[in-house]
Formats: C-alpha cells, structure tokens, sequence
C-alpha cells in the first residue's frame, strides 16, 4: 500500500535534509502527523524564529543574533590567531574543546573540483581581506579531513604564505575522512595542540 500523499509530500520535503534518508524522513513524517497541535505549532515557530533571528556575522561569518557576533566582540579572546573552519558547525565543534581561545572565520565550504565548487564559491576572498586587515599571525586551517578539506586546505596555504602569517593544520586526533563537526571535545583538543605548521 502507498502512503497517503500528504505523507509522501512531506517524506520528500524532510529527505532532503543533510544526513536524512528515506527512512528517517518517514518516520519524522509520521511523528509530526501523530504529535499534538500545540507541539507542531511550537515547531514551526521554532524555526520561524531562528530564520528570523539569525544572521551572519560580518567579521567570522559565523551564524548569530548578532553582529558582531559574541566571539568576534570578546575582548579576552587572543586576536592574532585565526581558525578557519568550513561551517558554523565547525565553531560550534571547535569552541567546546575549550582548548582554543583566538578567533575564527567560516569559509561557509569547500573547494570541490568535482563539484565545480573553486574559489570564488566560498568566502577565500573575504578571508585574505581579513588576513591582510587584522594583526593575525598564525591561521589555523581546520577544514575536515576529507579529500575536500585536504584540498581546500593546501589551497588556503598557498594563499596564505605570501602573508607571512604562520599557517598550521590541525594535528592528529580527527580520523582521515570524518566530519569535524561530529567529533568530541577531547579528539579536538588533541588535533588543537597537536597542530603543525604547513
């Protein structure tokens, strides 16, 4: 038997959400038809507000409420290193490690050739900008550990050398092709202190 085709429409809508398959938009669907007003109207506000609520910060690009954004306007943060990450995820990740106190800046990507995603497709520009702006003087790369992070960081270098800014990597620790975004603190904070320069 086929589901009903308002369930079919919202499997489709869900699925589409990173890390959500066939199944689990399924079930999410089913749930959210068996939940009670209150809590779907609670949701859907939930989400209205944030879209609503949330921006980018002009200075790391980091999602916030706002700009600019608490990390940027911390005074007891140490200004003249910067750890670039690609997602505000990434941050989120880095920052509970609590082994890091500088500043950051979200590329909001990856360089991926297969993809046709180069350059210009994520924030390298903004990125030099600020490199050649603030009084940096080392730049933490730490893109994830797949083909697309391993690229986008050897590019980055490149870039950044000419600076003279130091340029590191993050060190052992985050397992070769993994997401830095689901790794735990201690894993972080020993790629933190492990980093090399590049």
């Amino acid at each position: 038997m086929n589901r009903p085709q308002h369930i079919e429409r919202m499997v489709e809508a869900i699925k589409r959400f990173p890390g959500i398959g066939p199944k689990m938009a399924e079930r999410i669907s089913y749930h959210l038809v068996k939940i009670s007003q209150n809590e779907v109207d609670r949701f859907i506000n939930s989400i209205i507000s944030a879209r609503a609520a949330m921006r980018y910060c002009s200075k790391c690009f980091n999602l916030s409420e706002s700009d600019p954004c608490p990390i940027c306007s911390d005074d007891l943060r140490d200004k003249t290193i910067l750890c670039i990450v690609e997602t505000p995820q990434d941050l989120i990740a880095v920052s509970k490690a609590k082994e890091y106190n500088g500043l950051y800046f979200v590329l909001g990507g990856a360089l991926s050739p297969l993809d046709a995603v180069g350059p210009g497709d994520i924030r390298t520009d903004l990125l030099i900008k600020r490199l050649r702006e603030d009084s940096i003087s080392e730049a933490i790369l730490a893109t994830d550990t797949d083909s697309k992070g391993e690229t986008t960081a050897l590019y980055l270098a490149e870039i950044i050398k000419p600076l003279k800014i130091k340029v590191t990597r993050l060190g052992y620790g985050l397992p070769a092709g993994g997401d830095i975004e689901y790794a735990d603190e201690i894993t972080i904070s020993r790629a933190i202190s492990g980093r090399k320069e590049m």
